[in-house]
């Protein structure tokens, strides 16, 4: 008998027996006093989460607590999941407006970004799409995350925006003198392709164009349309066949519905879309992006942001408008996402738009999701965030009370896990 053929798998098997029965070094057990599950819409008491390697094993309600492993005991508090923003402006403070904003540099708007990125992972954010950034300072923030070398949410980047000449997302504050206008700015379907290929070659995630005029931007109409539908359906065309999605600034109704039509994932702001335009979006999938908290602390403090005049006045008169085609957007039922445009209000405030949503007619729970599990569809991240789940990252928050009962809850987290990592611990 050969002994050696008989032995050697049985002492490779026993040699493996501990990694499979016990605990390994990476993994963490956490547990709290409730969870709010975001894929069944409900709340588990007393969960247990065990987490290895960044991602999440199981979740057990009422598990009992082990003996092997380290154990975060979080006490009597609700855990979610890490909460996405899904329109933010994170390499600009919320003072970089009017003519303020022509002294923002390249490598300045690179340092607003660390910063801000940090506010927005201790706020809960553990996920965030940037939509508009100069020199590309976006890419290198969101690399510089990925690398570990500053803390921030899991980013998708655009880069420059795209937009007209002399539209929303040009640069129309200096006279003719300068011909100054932004990195992002094409006429015709072939230049918006160009710019399209150029933001992809320098490592954007998703392409954001203006579709039509905007509130801070000077000398355009939020109501106007500012592409055709040629060029909108050349930059979707051109996005998507590199593999890239796409957002569309959209205020004014028909801007937004020939963005749809051209095929975009998503509207940002949607302000003035109709009942035609928000069928429209539901047949084709489009996810509509709400920035509901942003009107009402503009208003109220655009003075104080340096907001020019001009911008300031429309703000005021688009204002309830905006809030009463969310409230009839909500009632329709439409796919809605969380994007709080932050830096038009201080980053590290996001999370006061949930109470607004509320307001406007969405369930506690709903809210939540729209930062969470459908959050996490618009990103193409399910499987990966917008839940406590098996397979999930272990990207999971804490409050100390129940946000299904009080939203305003989701202002003041406690504890943010990101990857297993914990970046902020309860007091």
């Amino acid at each position: 008998m050969n002994l050696r053929k008989y032995w050697l798998p049985q002492i490779i098997f026993v040699l493996l027996l501990p990694a499979v029965s016990y605990a390994g070094e990476n993994t963490v057990y956490l547990i709290a006093g409730a969870m709010v599950d975001t894929l069944n819409g409900q709340q588990i008491s007393d969960p247990l989460v065990e987490i290895s390697d960044g991602r999440i094993v199981s979740v057990t309600p009422g598990g009992a607590v082990p003996t092997d492993g380290k154990v975060i005991d979080l006490g009597d508090v609700t855990i979610l999941p890490g909460l996405a923003d899904l329109h933010t402006h994170l390499t600009f403070y919320s003072t970089d407006f009017g003519y303020e904003s022509l002294g923002v540099s390249k490598t300045d708007e690179a340092i607003r970004g660390v910063a801000n990125a940090r506010k927005t992972l201790l706020a809960g954010f553990t996920a965030a799409r940037n939509l508009g950034a100069s020199g590309y300072s976006d890419v290198s923030l969101r690399d510089a995350i990925n690398d570990g070398r500053v803390p921030g949410p899991r980013l998708q980047v655009s880069g420059p925006s795209l937009g007209s000449t002399g539209g929303h997302c040009d640069m129309n504050l200096l006279p003719s003198d300068f011909d100054a206008s932004s990195e992002g700015a094409a006429d015709g379907p072939w230049a918006a392709r160009t710019k399209v290929r150029e933001n992809k070659k320098y490592g954007a995630d998703v392409i954001k164009f203006c579709a039509t005029g905007g509130v801070l931007s000077k000398g355009t109409n939020p109501g106007a349309r500012q592409y055709t539908l040629e060029e909108m359906q050349a930059i979707v065309d051109e996005a998507h066949s590199l593999g890239m999605p796409v957002a569309a600034h959209a205020h004014g109704t028909e801007g937004i519905y020939f963005a749809i039509k051209a095929g975009v994932d998503s509207i940002e702001h949607s302000s003035l879309i109709d009942k035609e335009g928000m069928k429209l979006a539901k047949k084709n999938g489009t996810f509509l992006s709400f920035n509901a908290f942003t009107p009402i602390y503009m208003v109220a403090n655009g003075e104080a942001m340096g907001i020019l005049p001009e911008s300031l006045d429309k703000a005021r008169k688009l204002k309830e408008k905006r809030l009463q085609t969310y409230r009839d957007a909500i009632e329709a039922d439409a796919n809605i996402v969380f994007g709080s445009d932050s830096a038009t209000y201080p980053h590290g405030m996001n999370a006061k738009q949930f109470s607004v949503y509320v307001d406007l007619g969405m369930s506690p729970m709903q809210a939540i999701q729209s930062a969470t599990s459908v959050a996490a569809e618009s990103l193409g991240w399910v499987g990966d965030t917008g839940a406590i789940a098996p397979g999930y990252f272990a990207d999971i928050i804490a409050v100390r009370g129940n946000p299904l009962e009080n939203i305003s809850e989701m202002e003041n987290v406690v504890f943010v896990m990101k990857g297993g990592e914990v970046f902020k611990s309860i007091d």
